[in-house]
């Protein structure tokens, strides 16, 4: 009986110790996961799009002040994923495919940005949009030559990209919204096409309407 009621309090020391973590590890419940915490964090800090320049699948050169005043849908890939980032970009086609065209390239810009810009050259990224029916205007692919500043973009957006050694990498993935101020407003699943959509059309009808 004795021996039972021990295990019983050892039981629930253990219970409530791993409880207490849980309730730590994870901001009180608001976060189950680490990229969960990540990505509530990131919307939280609304951190700026840096001053960067890209070149683009038609070997055009902007810095980021020519989305002004629109909205960007960004991912981050590299063409040579055979994984993630092909069901990243067939997910961002039907996003692209959902929004009434009147908003694309007036309000809103599609954006693929490669983290491996020594091999996606203008020419592997305008290879690499059709197979998404990218146009490379309303939906444009693009590299930063610049690595200080690419590695700077990618940690102001929570973006986590490891180098394997064998020329391929492991990285997260999501859907970004930046606004017409160059501000992360939104960090999106990009399994959930619908709820990307929805949210976007949303916040552009409300943008027209203001």
């Amino acid at each position: 009986m004795v021996k039972n009621r021990q295990t019983f309090f050892a039981s629930l020391i253990v219970f409530v110790f791993g409880f207490v973590l849980f309730f730590i590890g994870t901001d009180g419940f608001t976060a189950y996961t680490a990229e969960t915490a990540r990505v509530t964090k990131l919307i939280d800090e609304q951190p700026q799009f840096p001053d960067v320049n890209f070149e683009d699948s038609e070997g055009r050169t902007y810095s980021i002040s020519e989305f002004e005043d629109k909205y960007i849908f960004i991912t981050f890939i590299y063409t040579g994923c055979t994984t993630v980032c092909i069901l990243l970009e067939q997910n961002m086609a039907q996003v692209y495919e959902k929004l009434p065209s009147e908003y694309l390239g007036k309000d809103i810009v599609f954006l693929s940005v490669s983290f491996d810009p020594t091999r996606d050259d203008p020419a592997t990224l305008n290879k690499y949009k059709d197979l998404f029916n990218s146009d490379g205007e309303t939906w444009r692919m693009a590299r930063i030559l610049d690595q200080a500043k690419l590695n700077h973009l990618l940690e102001r957006f929570g973006v986590i990209v490891i180098p394997d050694g064998y020329g391929n990498f492991a990285h997260n993935a999501a859907f970004y919204l930046v606004d017409g101020n160059g501000t992360l407003i939104d960090v999106m699943d990009y399994t959930d096409i619908d709820g990307a959509a929805n949210k976007l059309f949303t916040i552009l009808e409300t943008n027209r309407g203001e």
